[in-house]
């Protein structure tokens, strides 16, 4: 049992570091690792047997957008528009390999539990604060080693070309989603960090100019519309005193249109230069037919075959029609596309592509502070880049592939049953208080319910009989288990 009297954010941590090895993943850096980070003390620099190969863009107005709290820093963004009325974007990735080398203690560490946990009260990095945050951080104002995607877009959205090299770039300003997204909306002031820079607003703006055309383009071939909603206590020092939504935004929009550019590109790379690589793909669903039911329970007819770009005009009209239920429309969807997957594509083979993103060249190179296959891939771009041999032998990619599968899936249950402690611990002073919700599942094994005024979710334990999704329901909170992260409610009135 959890103390009525102790700390939220205690009994979190707490929580969250005992489903951390319940799931088989390492709360804390083994005393190897930390001997080993004892003796990193400055950032990469250019050796003088690379400075052939690595170009000097400390110049350029790059600048990092990201969370508000966020501090492990792994891209920069800038933007040019050419004569021809297209632009070249470039994305900069911090160069976490030129610091934790292949087969070290560091590295083991990250290589058995694959990425950082975001839990609601502590981050449990993959890698040393020290290095996520200051020494392998695209931190503004410091000069760091990256590796430099750079794409020339059309007009459409269409990638119509693209380089690989490594870099040396300068952050210009550390700015954040929700106050970007704002300038650019019109309804909040320009954020400082702009300002500060010359000619940055013109390059945001630009950036979000084709990031729009990019998130276009892609959903013209079928990228899908998914959304669910994400809650995450909100902290006033150490207790909880909110739950928060977060949404979708421009600034956002940014960063997830040029990161999924910039894994293709990766993708590409690897196999134009015959090196293996780590993939990661949705396959075509299989339980097509159950989700062409639920668009036949709404009025939509889809193909008999998977059809991205049909799935997706469903899913545009069904959003438009009733926004409130979308969420959980859009989770019964993912659930039936079945969860994402590493595999290791070898030369000349074909992997299959991320059916929900509609690309066919799907890597992950864009986060290597934050997820091993990331850093993976960045080993396998700088090996490729410099004539080397790839540095994993193919089954030892092929092991790395499966095993962070299931480590990223371990994690991703992690930060949900924390989060779902949190509220939980935040629900509980308000045990026999009553709520509107909507009934988001109704089968054998439970019937849950939304509520309406807060983004929390919980099972009906009395009175469900009769309720199936998408019912509106009032409910009374009749009791809350903080460790398991329970919340149970009760029907009332009919």
């Amino acid at each position: 049992m959890t103390p009525d009297n102790e700390r939220d954010r205690v009994v979190l941590e707490r929580i969250a570091h005992r489903v951390m090895q319940e799931r088989g993943l390492e709360p804390d850096f083994t005393p190897a690792a930390l001997a080993e980070l004892a003796a990193l003390r400055t950032a990469a620099v250019v050796s003088p047997d690379e400075q052939a190969d690595v170009r000097d863009l400390r110049h350029l107005s790059w600048c990092s957008i990201d969370n508000d709290s966020s501090l492990d820093l792994d891209q920069l963004t800038v933007a040019e528009a050419l004569p021809d009325g297209t632009a070249r974007i470039l994305v900069a990735i911090a160069d976490v390999d030129a610091l934790v080398k292949k087969a070290g203690a560091i590295d083991a560490h990250a290589a058995y539990n694959t990425t950082s946990v975001y839990t609601a009260a502590r981050i449990f990095p993959m890698l040393p604060e020290k290095l996520s945050t200051g020494l392998t951080s695209l931190n503004a104002a410091e000069e760091r080693l990256a590796v430099v995607f750079s794409m020339v877009v059309a007009t459409d959205g269409s990638v119509q070309g693209s380089e690989v090299y490594r870099a040396l770039v300068a952050s210009k300003a550390k700015l954040a989603y929700n106050s970007v997204a704002a300038w650019l909306d019109g309804t909040g002031e320009e954020p400082r960090g702009i300002g500060a820079v010359p000619g940055l607003a013109d390059d945001l703006r630009l950036q979000d100019q084709v990031a729009q055309a990019m998130q276009n383009y892609r959903h013209v071939h079928g990228a899908l519309s998914l959304e669910t909603i994400e809650a995450n206590p909100v902290f006033d020092g150490d207790l909880i005193s909110g739950i928060e939504t977060e949404e979708k935004n421009r600034a956002k929009g940014i960063i997830e249109d040029f990161m999924i550019a910039a894994n293709g590109v990766a993708a590409r790379f690897l196999a134009a230069k015959g090196s293996p690589s780590i993939r990661r793909v949705v396959r075509t669903p299989k339980r097509w037919d159950r989700i062409a039911e639920i668009a036949a329970e709404h009025g939509t007819r889809l193909p008999g075959a998977p059809d991205p770009v049909a799935l997706e005009g469903f899913l545009t009209k069904a959003k438009a029609k009733d926004p409130l239920r979308f969420p959980d429309l859009s989770l019964a969807v993912i659930k039936l596309l079945g969860p994402g997957e590493y595999v290791a594509e070898m030369p000349g083979q074909s992997a299959d592509g991320h059916f929900g993103l509609a690309v066919r060249d799907y890597g992950h190179s864009t986060a290597p502070n934050r997820r091993f296959t990331d850093l993976v891939t960045q080993r396998l771009i700088k090996a490729a880049l410099a004539g080397r041999p790839s540095p994993y032998l193919t089954d030892e990619l092929s092991d790395l592939a499966t095993h962070c599968t299931k480590q990223e899936d371990a994690a991703n249950k992690v930060e949900r049953q924390v989060n779902k402690s949190a509220a939980a611990l935040f629900l509980r002073p308000r045990v026999g208080q009553q709520f509107d919700g909507m009934v988001t599942g109704a089968a054998d094994k439970g019937t849950w319910v939304r509520l309406l005024g807060l983004p929390v979710e919980g099972r009906v334990v009395e009175g469900f009989r009769g309720l199936d999704v998408g019912h509106r329901v009032r409910v009374q909170l009749v009791g809350v288990d903080v460790d398991r992260g329970y919340i149970d409610f009760k029907r009332v009135g009919r």
